[in-house]
């Protein structure tokens, strides 16, 4: 089977559109779906500064959501043909973490979603010369026009709804939302300030909001400040000095939640400063550096944690963001610019420009 696809074939050189090929058919629990929408996440991009850990050549993409058009078949009640899915992330499903609900934690996360996928898996795609490319990204590698994936990562959704936007509700979105939802478990009363206004921080305010939870945004351009207080924040600017304490102010004397999307020292250590006594702060970006936390900072019970996914089952949160979406609470659509896949390297120049939140890539369908 051969369709188009971005490849990247090094981490400094843009991506090129090429005709690759899927040399196997879906096995058992398996699914292959004509992706119809894929969202570009900062973890896609991140792949360049992997330092070759990530291995090229290689068919990124993570947010991806279509229809399903082939099955393996296999035990357990998975999506049938002509079935709409979102993907999500990869998990081994049987490790003790996943056995406990928790599949973001599971115990091969790391190399079924970043370094190479199962080690059972036979060679998936290969360029139009025949040498295989990298094993599937997260699980999918959705930046083409087909995605051969584990059925256990494919959610269901409504046929009515427009499945090319739903794809960033597999890891973006998910990730933003799931922080404030399951892991800080955030509700009426609480204090929620998020540090970072990109798409994950924006997620995380439309739930917080939606969660009746009273909410400070921080970043550093205006243009973000004002979506993060359209959806319900209060906008603050995080290029001043004084961060903590004007925190404080608005927050009547501490946060009970700080949400960190930026990975930035300084940042982290403002961040603890500006808890209340008990808070928590969250981690969902990368660090790149060694983190150095100033003393006091997690004195009278204030805690630190990383937080992977959001702490979500897909199969839950997923369907709980559309709900939400549909009865108008959680706006992500506001957030997304649609490119045609071949538009691949605009799309992460808008991205890395600020100029977009949360890009989609449209792979061009057979029947156009």
């Amino acid at each position: 089977m051969r369709f188009q696809a971005a490849v990247l074939r090094s981490y400094e050189d843009p991506f090129t559109i090429e005709e690759v090929t899927l040399g196997a058919e879906p096995g058992p629990g398996e699914i292959l779906v004509e992706i119809a929408g894929a969202g570009m996440c900062r973890t896609d991009l991140a792949v360049r500064r992997s330092a070759g850990r990530s291995p090229l050549p290689a068919v990124l993409g993570h947010e991806g959501a279509g229809v399903v058009v082939a099955t393996g078949g296999g035990p357990g009640a998975a999506p049938e043909v002509g079935d709409h899915v979102v993907l999500s992330f990869d998990s081994c499903g049987h490790c003790r973490s996943c056995r406990a609900a928790a599949p973001a934690y599971c115990d091969s996360f790391a190399s079924l979603n970043l370094f190479g996928g199962r080690e059972e898996d036979p060679p998936r795609l290969a360029d139009a010369t025949g040498k295989g490319l990298a094993p599937r990204w997260f699980g999918q590698s959705s930046f083409a026009a087909y995605a051969l994936v584990q059925a256990r990562n494919a959610v269901r959704v409504d046929p009515a709804l427009p499945v090319e936007l739903l794809g960033p509700l597999g890891c973006g979105f998910l990730t933003g939302a799931g922080a404030v939802l399951n892991t800080f478990a955030a509700g009426p009363g609480d204090t929620l300030v998020v540090l970072g206004a990109g798409a994950v921080g924006l997620a995380a305010v439309m739930a917080a909001t939606a969660a009746g939870v009273r909410t400070v945004a921080a970043d550093r351009r205006p243009e973000r400040l004002d979506l993060a207080e359209r959806f319900g924040a209060t906008p603050l600017s995080a290029g001043s000095h004084g961060l903590p304490e004007r925190i404080r102010r608005l927050t009547d004397g501490g946060a009970q939640y700080v949400l960190d999307t930026t990975a930035s020292a300084p940042l982290i250590n403002d961040a603890l400063r500006a808890l209340r006594p008990t808070g928590t702060l969250g981690l969902v970006a990368r660090l790149h550096s060694r983190l150095t936390l100033e003393p006091g900072t997690l004195d009278r019970g204030r805690g630190i944690r990383h937080i992977c996914e959001g702490d979500a089952v897909p199969g839950l949160l997923i369907p709980r963001l559309i709900g939400l979406w549909q009865a108008g609470r959680f706006p992500f659509d506001q957030l997304i610019r649609t490119y045609p896949l071949a538009d691949v390297n605009e799309a992460e120049r808008d991205c890395d420009a600020g100029r977009v939140v949360k890009p989609v890539l449209l792979p061009e369908r057979r029947d156009r």
